[in-house]
């Protein structure tokens, strides 16, 4: 047997000619282990076992490459299909028709339509194109949908039929703009709250995930028959990420899962037998690792796990070109993962160079003559159960289904029944018919806040409310059930003293990568502020907290007489008021039924933090959740948050105006160094200055003029930061820039020893007018930085004379707009 390969691997190896299948460090498991489950026989029925050994055998080898290959949007276009035989395409997180985020519905069934037709033209085997999408909460990436709280929220519900009821209006919208897969039901179990991806799981408790993952999928597709299609509105789904990528030590997104063999088991693998039980038709691969090894390199979980005792039977699709990052992979060439039982790569930009490289190690025997069947054979039983080959598409552009409704009233449910009521002092809560209430803070009005990450956008940043046609804000929703006795001051500031504040507040939207944590501390500083200034004006004071997961917060606690865990509710606001807001006779129209799948941390160090961990000791544990019949009095809460601040924000720099901490401003030039935070200073020998500006807002950026004595530098400096991940994720250093004179030498922008000539591009941006600006890390990783430990995100140089400004210094996500100047 070969180092650290189990027996089935083994076997698979031999018969596809293969020296090896995974790395020989790969951790092999013990099938006997593992829970048992089984694929429905109605996804392998011998009327579609037949068609597809007929089909393989008319398919050219080039045919059958193209169905293991899956381009994004935003790099294909449908005329390449005429060349290119691919498989599947998809519309990423910041992928949409004609790379518009806002793109009305009718331009998404247009473009579904153009590939297909695109397609169907090639000569050879007609093989219906399969389109998918990330419909995670709602069909998340298209205008007008109805979004639904994210899994956090649903998790605090414990309620199946309501998954079940929301998967069933999930696909009904999704199909209607012909769209015919998404990326769910998420069965993470995330067990480190610093995980930006927390917010998709349903609880830290993998019975939770058990009891909701066979009603997600039985929502979204409906159960299988066999030699029948899926039924009109539903879609294919997939059961992600295996395994463990909510189990990575820190909670770092595509890190390493570091556990037993019985951990992985009982902890990361219980949301899967029930997904694949009730017939989910596709599987998606992690980024992560288990042990050192990437799971799309270890065969014994890939082929032995989940084709043996977990017995799965249609096929697995991998994450965002995470084949690129295994030893010895690159995104245009890895046949280890697909060795390693990958049926379908996820090649968003690298499609073009991987089919061919795939195509290549076939012939040559690299890939296997029988592994490609076989990953074939399990792709073409997918398509033939989702309905793909009949062409029948009835719900297809009746886009009167994207917040229908039915769907909304669904939506605002699911917020009721999410909503933990932590903290409800003196009985402030129900809010009696007929007090004047005011409605603070700057979420309360923000739809997109509300719904977070994976809205319209990968990362859910720049949302208008009129970005959601069909939504309501919170506070819309307090207006519409209080009327002219509710008054909204974002600031806090009112024209009526109230009987009571309601305040909105929390994090802003974000997804992986931007919404990693080193602390669980809810740092930002005016919610608090805001709420102690009502407090002190004798104002009880409501507090609606939005996040994605469990933050330290016991001083806007103490600060509140009552305080809501509103996690991220979606478009549906008035599910807020439906719970805060008594009715007519006084008594509470809906009752909190919400209860923490998420253990509540006591202090910001106190993560990772889980129930049935040794020590034990959360600040609300998880099942905690008041109702209006409780009448328990939260005593004051310790303020002590055990975490310095030097250990947050790894990814801003410069904002409105201010060096953020820990990250030092320093001005540099032949005669050595300076700190500049103040806003105001120079080198030592006055090569550089720079001053406070007004960026669109006051003070908001800094003016830097470099006066051409020789090599000068603004430079942010602060303690080493590993930002391997975000550069594998193409994220890029953003910036604000304002070029005030012509410079008179190159200009160079560094991140540590990695510089880039940025001259001609800030050139080009023109005098006088502010510009933003994105470059790739993987620009500056490729000119020569260290990114697993940058002290120097930001270094900007010049030996000559350049006047400019500059704001909002930060990494920033890659919408298609990040590029990489010459080097």
């Amino acid at each position: 047997m070969l180092a650290g390969t189990s027996s089935l691997a083994l076997a698979a190896a031999m018969a596809w000619g293969l020296a090896t299948v995974a790395p020989a460090a790969a951790p092999a498991v013990d099938p006997t282990i593992w829970p048992k489950a089984k694929s429905p026989a109605a996804l392998t029925d011998e009327k579609t076992e037949a068609f597809i050994t007929d089909l393989l055998a008319k398919m050219t080898l080039e045919e059958k490459v193209g169905q293991v290959v899956q381009g994004d949007i935003s790099s294909i276009r449908p005329e390449d299909l005429l060349t290119y035989p691919l498989g599947s395409i998809l519309a990423g997180g910041n992928s949409a028709p004609g790379g518009d985020d806002r793109a009305p519905a009718i331009e998404w069934v247009k473009l579904g339509r153009a590939f297909r037709e695109a397609a169907a033209k090639r000569p050879g085997a007609k093989i219906p194109l399969m389109f998918g999408v990330d419909a995670v909460h709602g069909h998340n990436n298209v205008l007008g949908a109805t979004i639904f709280p994210h899994n956090v929220g649903l998790g605090a519900a414990r309620d199946p039929d309501l998954i079940r009821r929301i998967g069933e209006a999930t696909a009904r919208e999704v199909a209607a703009t012909g769209v015919d897969w998404t990326f769910g039901p998420t069965v993470a179990v995330p067990r480190d709250d610093r995980w930006g991806r927390s917010y998709e799981g349903y609880s830290e408790n993998p019975a939770v995930q058990a009891a909701y993952a066979g009603p997600m999928t039985l929502g979204l597709q409906g159960a299988l028959e066999a030699g029948k299609p899926l039924a009109a509105g539903r879609i294919a789904g997939s059961a992600k990420h295996f395994l463990a990528d909510g189990g990575t030590d820190k909670g770092r997104d595509q890190g390493d899962a570091t556990l037993s063999e019985q951990e992985l088991v009982d902890i990361h693998a219980p949301g899967y037998p029930p997904a694949i039980d009730a017939g989910v038709l596709t599987v998606m691969a992690s980024f992560s690792s288990w042990n050192g090894t990437k799971l799309l390199a270890n065969a014994s979980v890939l082929t032995d796990a989940l084709r043996g005792p977990l017995g799965f039977t249609g096929f697995t699709v991998g994450d965002w070109n995470a084949h690129g990052q295994l030893q010895g992979c690159s995104n245009e060439s890895c046949p280890l993962a697909f060795n390693s039982g990958l049926d379908m790569f996820m090649a968003p930009d690298s499609w073009r160079a991987l089919y061919a490289n795939t195509l290549a190690q076939v012939k040559s025997g690299e890939i296997g003559h029988a592994r490609l069947d076989e990953a074939v054979r399990r792709i073409l039983r997918v398509k033939v159960k989702a309905g793909l080959f009949d062409g029948r598409r009835p719900l297809e552009g009746k886009l009167e289904l994207l917040g229908a409704p039915a769907h909304r009233a669904l939506a605002r449910e699911a917020v009721r029944k999410s909503l933990v009521l932590l903290k409800n002092n003196g009985s402030v809560l129900p809010i009696r018919r007929g007090a004047r209430i005011l409605v603070a803070g700057r979420a309360a009005d923000d739809i997109g806040q509300a719904s977070g990450g994976w809205t319209l956008t990968w990362q859910g940043t720049g949302n208008r409310n009129a970005d959601f046609p069909h939504g309501q804000s919170v506070w819309a929703g307090i207006a519409e059930a209080a009327g002219a006795d509710a008054e909204y001051a974002p600031d806090g500031v009112f024209n009526t003293r109230p009987d009571v504040a309601v305040v909105v507040f929390g994090e802003t939207p974000y997804a992986e990568f931007q919404g990693d944590l080193d602390t669980v501390d809810f740092a930002p500083e005016e919610p608090l502020a805001l709420l102690k200034r009502l407090k002190a004006q004798g104002i009880p004071v409501v507090s609606v907290f939005l996040s994605g997961r469990p933050l330290w917060t016991n001083p806007e606690i103490n600060a509140s007489d009552a305080f809501v865990a509103a996690w991220l509710p979606g478009s549906e606001g008035g599910g807020v008021a439906d719970l805060l807001l008594a009715g007519a006779d006084g008594k509470p129209r809906h009752e909190f039924t919400g209860r923490l799948s998420f253990s509540w941390p006591k202090s910001a160090a106190q993560s990772p933090l889980n129930i049935g961990q040794p020590g034990y000791d959360p600040q609300f544990a998880y099942g905690y959740g008041l109702t209006y019949a409780s009448r328990v009095e939260v005593p004051p809460l310790s303020e002590t948050a055990g975490v310095s601040v030097t250990l947050a924000n790894p990814g801003r720099y410069l904002a409105a105006g201010a060096v953020v901490a820990p990250w030092s401003l320093m001005l540099r030039d032949a005669g050595g160094e300076t700190r500049a935070n103040t806003g105001q200073g120079a080198s030592p020998r006055g090569g550089v200055r720079i001053r406070v500006v007004d960026a669109g807002a006051q003070e908001s950026g800094r003016a830097v003029s470099f006066t051409g004595a020789g090599d000068a530098s603004v430079t942010i400096t602060g303690p080493a930061v590993d930002l391997s991940r975000q550069t594998n994720g193409e994220m890029a250093v953003g910036f604000r820039f304002r070029l005030d004179s012509a410079p008179t030498a190159p200009v160079r922008l560094a991140v540590d020893g990695g510089a880039i000539d940025v001259t001609d591009l800030l050139r080009r941006g023109g005098v006088g007018t502010w510009r933003t600006y994105k470059i790739r890390l993987s620009c500056f990783r490729d000119a020569g930085a260290d990114v697993a430990a940058v002290t120097t995100p930001f270094d900007l140089s010049t030996a000559g004379k350049l006047e400019a400004a500059v704001a909002d210094i930060a990494l920033t996500y890659n919408e298609g707009d990040a590029i990489c100047p010459s080097t």
